[in-house]
């Protein structure tokens, strides 16, 4: 609660509780997410407006087989309980299934290392059609010249593709958080354009929260055609009674 009221101080409007599993480790379930009203009883106002700050629940699943993906795929109560859904995909087939048939909301890119696989434009840009965004996380190349050597260079391969659909994440370390306008400044290092920088803390953000939105509430879609009015008219034209014989 700390962090997140750090968040408050430096101009964030929203911060998503975050909670990780990684199947590598034993006996991981996803429980319920925690009421940010347990942990707020009173929501601070965000700096230099009236408004209240927005909290949201997030899920970030760290997936190393695609036997851990079949839980995304089931219908969990628990799952559907969070506001935003992520994965750490960690290899190429795992990072293909995430962007190309997986429920998500975000895709999280390792930036700490070697990627050990290159970034291929056919799932990058299936992920943009189906309104997932791409998330880096940034503290990595703040405390670390080898780690921010990686973050560069796994940002620039990955914004060659994507274009500018990411969005940004820091960890839980108040010393290590940014404000926005550094956050997008970091953003021109990685390759983004000043345009995209500030997107990836802003409108990319918002449509992540309302893609979730989206994937929890919708459950179909409704297609409707306007007829053309030459149709109407001579449709309205034919007798009932030759309607009638024509039906049947």
């Amino acid at each position: 609660t700390k962090y997140s009221y750090c968040l408050f101080s430096v101009g964030y409007s929203a911060v998503a509780l975050n909670h990780v599993i990684d199947f590598k480790e034993k006996k991981q379930e996803i429980i319920k997410p925690v009421s940010p009203s347990e942990l707020f009883p009173s929501l601070p106002i965000v700096q230099g407006t009236s408004k209240r700050i927005k909290v949201l629940t997030r899920l970030t699943l760290i997936v190393s087989d695609p036997s851990h993906c079949n839980l995304l795929r089931s219908t969990s109560a628990n799952i559907r309980l969070y506001d935003i859904i992520a994965v750490f995909p960690k290899t190429e087939k795992l990072f293909h299934i995430a962007c190309t048939t997986l429920d998500v909301d975000l895709v999280c890119i390792n930036v700490t290392e070697k990627l050990p696989f290159y970034f291929r434009r056919p799932p990058v840009n299936m992920a943009i059609d189906r309104g997932i965004y791409f998330e880096l996380l940034y503290t990595p190349s703040i405390k670390d010249s080898t780690m921010r050597r990686y973050t560069i260079s796994n940002a620039i391969s990955l914004m060659q593709i994507c274009k500018g659909k990411v969005s940004s994440q820091s960890e839980n370390k108040p010393l290590e958080l940014r404000g926005p306008y550094d956050v997008a400044n970091l953003g021109l290092l990685f390759g983004l354009s000043e345009g995209e920088a500030k997107a990836a803390v802003s409108t990319n953000c918002r449509a992540t929260m309302l893609h979730g939105e989206t994937r929890k509430s919708a459950c179909g879609i409704v297609y409707t055609v306007k007829k053309p009015r030459k149709v109407e008219e001579e449709e309205a034209a034919v007798p009932a009674c030759k309607k009638a014989k024509t039906q049947a």
